[in-house]
């Protein structure tokens, strides 16, 4: 039985923004590391079939299009991301639709930029009565300390902070569950060193059988 705060039945996942433009000027975390772990979450919410809500601002109806990154889009085909041009996703009522449409009260979130629009959508929400779970190393601001003050502002109003890693270890705490399995292949590509604990577990289990 899984006793965790997060687990697969009562979590939504919103990832907001993760697209090339809105990217560029990111300076909290390093580009490879914000795509490997924000593919790494959206792949873990595939896997384990957790609901996940995509947005982008203003992707579409300019003269140039700024679509989601492919690591997040590849994982998610059938899913429309919802455009819109204001900062706070919880503006739009699409958002907060498809978001009462889960029918969950657990909303784990990562976006960029951190200080704008994940800080506004989180404030939001927790202000209409769910309770937030930023991805801290899913996200990113202009600079490392906007990123830290933004982080700081949802603690103080209540969200709490997590790491992509850390969201599939509450997920999947039961080792021998056979759903932990589904996050083998994740692990072994976004995981770093904890691919190489995986490679053991993996090669006791070959010899086990």
């Amino acid at each position: 039985m899984n006793i965790n705060e997060l687990t697969i039945e009562n979590s939504v996942l919103c990832l907001i923004d993760h697209q090339p433009w809105v990217a560029f000027p990111i300076q909290s975390i390093a580009p490879q590391t914000l795509t490997n772990n924000v593919t790494g979450l959206a792949k873990t919410a595939a896997a384990l079939s957790v609901p996940t809500i995509l947005t982008t601002i203003n992707a579409e109806g300019g003269p140039l299009r700024d679509p989601l990154f492919t690591g997040v889009s590849s994982v998610f085909p059938d899913v429309q991301p919802i455009d819109r041009h204001v900062t706070n996703a919880w503006a739009d009522p699409r958002f907060v639709s498809a978001v009462e449409a889960t029918g969950r009260r657990k909303l784990i979130m990562a976006g960029l930029w951190t200080e704008v629009c994940l800080a506004q959508t989180a404030l939001s929400a927790m202000k209409a009565g769910y309770d937030v779970y930023f991805v801290a190393d899913a996200s990113g601001g202009l600079s490392p300390e906007a990123h830290e003050r933004a982080c700081q502002r949802m603690i103080q109003a209540g969200a709490r902070p997590m790491s992509w890693f850390g969201v599939l270890a509450e997920w999947c705490p039961d080792n021998q569950d056979p759903v932990y399995q589904k996050t083998y292949p994740i692990a072994l590509d976004h995981g770093g060193g904890v691919a190489w604990a995986v490679q053991y577990t993996m090669a006791n289990l070959d010899r086990s059988a």
